[in-house]
């Protein structure tokens, strides 16, 4: 698939402006061609362009043009919505699947139907008015993200024995120390390595520094010391395979599975990503304010670093007891002498 060529040239054209002007990844803009394409189809049948029985999947989106998209109101889109929670199969290839995304499933594929809009109105200036301007994202649970104690992330740095030892402890401690996105670690390059500075390439392709700690540093040293007795098929890889090629996030994530495990910790529970949420968590425990923390992460709004600011009990405990007015006793009634 290659919205380079299956696309019609409207959403062609929006999603060229993605990935060369804004910067997205090939992964993200794909994943918006798919939506936008199961979302066209839907409303061909809405629009009676193609049969009331049609199987979605099967229906062509080359003749979607601007007129089309004009045509299209909210209620089309609160519709296909209910069609989402209702009858989508979770699976399509699967013939034990169920029906109905979940509401994360089904924001996502909003957000590319306003964000399409949105290029349409304000950036092509295709239509005068944005017809999803008041569109409604589907309410989002809000879920508490998984992380290790301080005590959990020692008893699994120790737990790092042979083989690949060196490698593995500083793929642990770069995780645990600097909040990285299993992508940015694996996409790593030795030169990116600059003292006590660490250049990454985060979302969006945009460049961010992390400053290394001494047991970053130690880590690092330790291992480019075992990598230069290596033959390296990917000479600029930091992180290297057995077979001596870049780590693949597969790789990655089936390695933090084995040393979780090692380290009597449950692997069901975490996950590369939530050692990411475990720097996080130990930072804010520690002092580093939420500002500096989004940062650190590579967040482009706070509030996706805002989270983080819920979960530690203990700090909100002690916000709590620090209230002056938490020390005011409310004063007993003195009780009238009872006449005789």
């Amino acid at each position: 698939m290659d919205y380079r060529t299956d696309a019609p040239p409207i959403l062609r054209d929006f999603l060229v402006y993605h990935e060369t002007i804004q910067g997205h990844s090939r992964k993200t803009v794909d994943e918006y061609f798919l939506d936008l394409r199961n979302f066209f189809r839907f409303i061909k049948i809405e629009k009676g362009l193609a049969p009331r029985n049609a199987e979605l999947d099967s229906i062509s989106i080359d003749d979607v043009d601007l007129d089309l998209a004009r045509r299209v109101t909210l209620t089309d889109v609160y519709s296909y919505m209910s069609y989402l929670s209702r009858d989508r199969a979770k699976h399509a290839n699967s013939p034990d699947t169920g029906y109905g995304l979940t509401s994360a499933a089904r924001a996502r594929k909003i957000a590319a139907i306003r964000s399409f809009y949105k290029y349409l109105s304000n950036k092509a200036k295709l239509i005068a008015e944005n017809p999803m301007q008041d569109l409604d994202a589907p309410r989002l649970k809000k879920s508490l993200p998984h992380y290790l104690t301080l005590d959990e992330s020692i008893q699994l740095l120790e737990a790092v024995d042979e083989p690949n030892r060196e490698r593995d402890y500083c793929i642990l401690t770069l995780f645990l120390n600097c909040g990285m996105r299993i992508s940015e670690l694996v996409s790593l390059n030795i030169t990116d390595i600059r003292g006590e500075q660490l250049r990454v390439l985060g979302k969006g392709n945009k460049e961010r520094v992390i400053f290394l700690n001494e047991a970053c540093r130690q880590a690092i040293d330790d291992w480019l010391a075992v990598r230069s007795r290596q033959a390296a098929a990917d000479r600029n890889a930091l992180f290297l395979t057995r077979r001596h090629t870049r780590m693949t996030t597969d790789a990655v994530h089936y390695m933090v599975k084995q040393r979780l495990k090692k380290a009597g910790l449950d692997s069901s529970q975490y996950s590369s990503h939530k050692l990411r949420h475990t720097a996080a968590t130990l930072m804010l425990q520690n002092g580093v304010d939420v500002r500096t923390l989004q940062e650190v992460l590579g967040h482009e709004h706070l509030n996706t670093t805002q989270i983080y600011t819920h979960v530690d009990n203990e700090n909100l405990r002690a916000a709590a007891k620090a209230n002056p007015l938490g020390r005011v006793r409310r004063k007993q009634r003195q009780r009238e002498p009872e006449e005789g």
